[in-house]
């Protein structure tokens, strides 16, 4: 099967496949019908293990901070690579992926494939864990997927030397999932003797792009698909915040001995809890509650110039050069002509964290790959040229297949990120309306949700745990649209609101505890 097409086999079978598939029936009733998958055969696939997992299985975090998941059910895991072969300087590629089964009747008849992150490289247990509230997707009794998307990490989560290999490269910015959901299908259609009733999609940054890629390229994959904080236009965002931002800040930056910029000193935390005091004095309690959320950062109507400190003061201001920057940083690239290149940042409650992904008031040293740029001038023009790549940004807003045939596409987005703007999503989102008829015809079959306090895909003072699978699975199989989606989270215990679908926010009624959701609209 050549590999441009495997992607047909998700909406029909040939004669030779359905088969196959009855030959494979026996097998699949035999007594451990899990290793019986290592029996399936299609052109460039290898199976590479096939047995069974019992109930009970805890998957460690996969990060510092990040929860462990389980206890998981039951279930068959298959590993297996598509179109192993060697590549540049001899280095083996291939598309790893793995796939998890639920035992006899846990499967609730859908597929699930979770995104993935980074620059990929490693194949993930597949929980499908992500953005489902409580209960991960193989809980539920999906089948889920997970893949490389076609090389192996050396390096860590962001390597991407693998780019040096052509195919490697085409995989990664949008053939493996394609390819990995089409051989994923066929083997759940093999192991429970008929195909997935719906397929979904969800990820995040990496993830987030895949998943607009496949609503674009391949519109007939997936019924519904969840696109969060994505990592659309990687080099139009670095060029924000490795060279924009850090620039601005030089500017205005206390110098070390040699003469370079000190850009972690650019502001005293004395100035950035100013700053903050000032940001939530204007706009926290516009949802009626001061609750250390901003709930409507489009609303937020806060000018920094009013910290500025004015002729001989010094006190309970900021010095006008260092406003300046700000407000240069925050409104994002723009070349020589005035043209926007990258959109600016919000105002929110994040962008002043020190943590692991500093805000945008709180730039250390080093960014995300390697030191800030110590110059204090940028030829936005010349940087604009090459940060743009088709192959991996997804761009298109012709959706009319994907929605036609029921497709449903949910985007959310941290309003704190400080490496992908939610403007850029949100300006995505928006232009949908002038492929589609209208906005009103695109709310029809996609929903756009900010998230306020949250950094990238996860983490501040935000509420970031919330469901996002039961809304797109509502949505596809029962035609409940998503007009909200309740959201708790770590940072305040006890605490609920409701994130509210674009253009609308959670505005508090008046009365009852302002800890419960059940006590905001959105309007």
């Amino acid at each position: 099967m050549a590999r441009f097409g495997m992607y047909r086999a998700f909406t029909k079978f040939s004669v030779w496949k359905l088969l196959f598939c009855c030959a494979f029936v026996a097998q699949a009733q035999s007594p451990d019908r899990c290793a019986d998958l290592k029996l399936f055969k299609l052109d460039g696939v290898e199976i590479t293990k096939a047995e069974r997992v019992g109930a009970g299985r805890i998957i460690p975090p996969s990060y510092p901070g990040a929860p462990a998941i389980g206890p998981l059910p039951g279930h068959c895991r298959v590993d297996g690579v598509i179109n192993r072969r060697k590549g540049v300087d001899g280095e083996e590629f291939g598309i790893g992926f793995a796939l998890a089964l639920p035992e006899g009747n846990a499967w609730n008849g859908d597929f699930m494939m979770q995104g993935g992150g980074g620059g990929n490289g490693y194949v993930a247990y597949p929980t499908g864990a992500g953005y489902a509230g409580d209960k991960p997707a193989l809980v539920r009794g999906f089948a889920v997927a997970s893949t490389d998307t076609g090389h192996k990490a050396r390096t860590g989560g962001f390597d991407f030397s693998f780019m040096r290999d052509q195919q490697a490269y085409l995989d990664f910015a949008f053939l493996a999932n394609a390819e990995v959901a089409g051989v994923a299908k066929q083997i759940v259609n093999q192991y429970y003797s008929k195909p997935a009733a719906y397929s979904y999609f969800v990820g995040c940054s990496t993830g987030g792009r895949e998943g607009m890629i496949l609503s674009q390229r391949y519109p007939a994959v997936f019924n519904g698909i969840v696109s969060g904080d994505p990592a659309m236009r990687t080099g139009r965002s670095n060029l924000a915040i490795a060279q924009w931002i850090p620039v601005a800040y030089n500017q205005a930056s206390p110098k070390d001995g040699s003469g370079k910029p000190e850009i972690d000193k650019f502001l005293t935390d004395a100035e950035r809890t100013l700053f903050m005091r000032a940001l939530m004095k204007r706009c926290d309690a516009k949802d009626g509650v001061a609750d250390e959320m901003i709930s409507d950062p489009l609303g937020c109507d806060f000018d920094p110039a009013v910290l500025a400190c004015g002729s001989g003061e010094s006190e309970g201001c900021i010095a006008p050069q260092k406003i300046a920057a700000i407000k240069k940083a925050f409104s994002g690239p723009k070349n020589a002509y005035g043209t926007q290149i990258y959109p600016g940042f919000l105002y929110d409650t994040g962008i002043a964290s020190k943590g692991a992904v500093p805000g945008l008031l709180a730039l250390g040293k080093n960014g995300l790959f390697g030191p800030y740029t110590t110059a204090t001038e940028l030829d936005v023009d010349k940087a604009a040229l090459h940060a743009s790549d088709p192959l991996v940004e997804p761009a298109s807003t012709n959706l009319s297949t994907f929605s036609l045939r029921g497709g449903k596409l949910i985007f959310f987005h941290g309003d704190s990120d400080p490496w992908f703007s939610a403007l850029d999503t949100l300006d995505y989102y928006r232009s949908l309306a002038g492929s589609s008829g209208g906005a009103q015809k695109v709310a029809q079959w996609s929903r756009m949700f900010l998230v306020p306090g949250m950094g990238h895909c996860a983490g501040g003072q935000s509420l970031d745990h919330f469901d996002m699978l039961s809304a797109v699975v509502n949505w596809v199989e029962k035609g409940d649209s998503p007009d909200f989606v309740i959201a708790t989270g770590k940072a305040y215990p006890g605490r609920s609101r409701p994130l509210c679908a674009y253009p609308k926010h959670a505005q508090y009624i008046g009365s009852g505890d302002p800890q419960d959701a059940r006590n905001f609209r959105c309007e």
